[in-house]
């Protein structure tokens, strides 16, 4: 028999509770504490199949006391429904991610597929409540997330998990990259061959991601000056963002000729500090931006950067997400990777 805690008995949280009710509890839980077969606990949560009425109870009592909740694959609902994809994005008024969601959106419905969005907003604890809720709705996950492996695997429920701009050998679930050292060498190697020697960087991240470390990386193999020193971290990816960043930048580092921007947006922003402080773009300071945004087209001097096919991008996590309930192997290596392209205009 399962003990059962009356309403008016107090305890701590996870207190006298299974080890497994600690983290999202899965059908295995259930079956491990009630004693009997995953195919056992199916028919009772499903209320499907002839099963005795004492086991079926049993199995309903782990379920509450494990708040076991059944995913869509579980109710069997994968064959018989649409698929729905939940899709995580940070910041949807960033204006690169809306178009990885058009890739999304395009590949899925020429699947049949439908398309959940969330907007996380940059927010690690939005990103596990969209994980929470997502894993019961959807049939499978694509976003961005910043919680490492195990801390998204407590929060999924076994739905499969394609992750975004995080490489295949970062992580151990399905993943859709940018190649960020081959983009980056592209536009470092243009900004030597036209002269400049002292090239700052105005990231996005405060610790080290890839396009930093290739930054910073590629510095060395060209002979300039690479350390943390000519790294400035804005305070947000926007084009205000950008702007605070080259004012630290060129006050640490007022000799620089050269900016590498994060994304377009900080790119920009950096560009209008620039004009603001009497500095010439690119006469007196080149910049480059990372993106492929259509705003760089629209700035004054258009912005030379690293072009990224956003909506290829989108269309390779939605051909994760079909190997993946296919029972196939995920892309890897260079499948899984969308390659910057150098995209020359006036600013650099």
């Amino acid at each position: 028999m399962l003990r059962v805690r009356t309403e008016n008995q107090r305890a701590e949280p996870g207190a006298d509770r299974p080890e497994s009710a600690r983290r999202r509890a899965t059908i295995h839980d259930v079956a491990r504490l009630a004693g009997v077969s995953r195919q056992t606990v199916s028919r009772a949560v499903n209320d499907k199949g002839e099963i005795d009425p004492g086991t079926k109870e049993r199995v309903l009592e782990a379920a509450r006391l494990l708040d076991y909740r059944p995913s869509r694959f579980a109710r069997g609902l994968v064959q018989k429904g649409t698929v729905t994809a939940g899709l995580v994005i940070p910041d949807l008024r960033n204006p690169f991610f809306p178009e990885v969601a058009a890739g999304v959106l395009e590949a899925a419905e020429q699947r049949g597929w439908q398309v959940v969005v969330w907007d996380s907003r940059i927010d690690e604890a939005r990103e596990r409540q969209a994980l929470d809720v997502l894993s019961h709705q959807a049939d499978a996950v694509v976003g961005y997330f910043m919680d490492p492996d195990d801390v998204l695997t407590r929060h999924l429920g076994g739905v499969p998990l394609v992750l975004l701009e995080r490489g295949p050998q970062q992580t151990r679930f399905a993943a859709v990259g940018i190649d960020a050292a081959t983009g980056v060498e592209q536009g470092m190697n243009h900004l030597f061959r036209a002269g400049h020697r002292r090239i700052g960087m105005l990231d996005g991240v405060h610790s080290p991601g890839p396009r930093r470390q290739a930054f910073l990386d590629q510095a060395r193999r060209l002979g300039l000056p690479a350390d943390e020193d000519w790294v400035v971290v804005c305070p947000e990816h926007s084009v205000a963002g950008g702007e605070a960043g080259m004012e630290r930048l060129l006050a640490a580092r007022p000799d620089i000729t050269a900016v590498f921007g994060f994304n377009d947006l900080i790119a920009v922003g950096a560009m209008r500090t620039a004009r603001r402080r009497g500095r010439s773009v690119p006469d007196d300071l080149a910049v480059l931006g990372f993106d492929g945004l259509s705003l760089g087209e629209l700035v004054e001097p258009a912005l030379t950067t690293l072009h990224i096919d956003k909506r290829r991008l989108g269309r390779l996590a939605v051909e994760q997400v079909a190997r993946l309930r296919a029972g196939e192997e995920p892309l890897r290596g260079a499948d899984a990777w969308v390659v910057p392209e150098l995209v020359v205009r006036a600013s650099a």
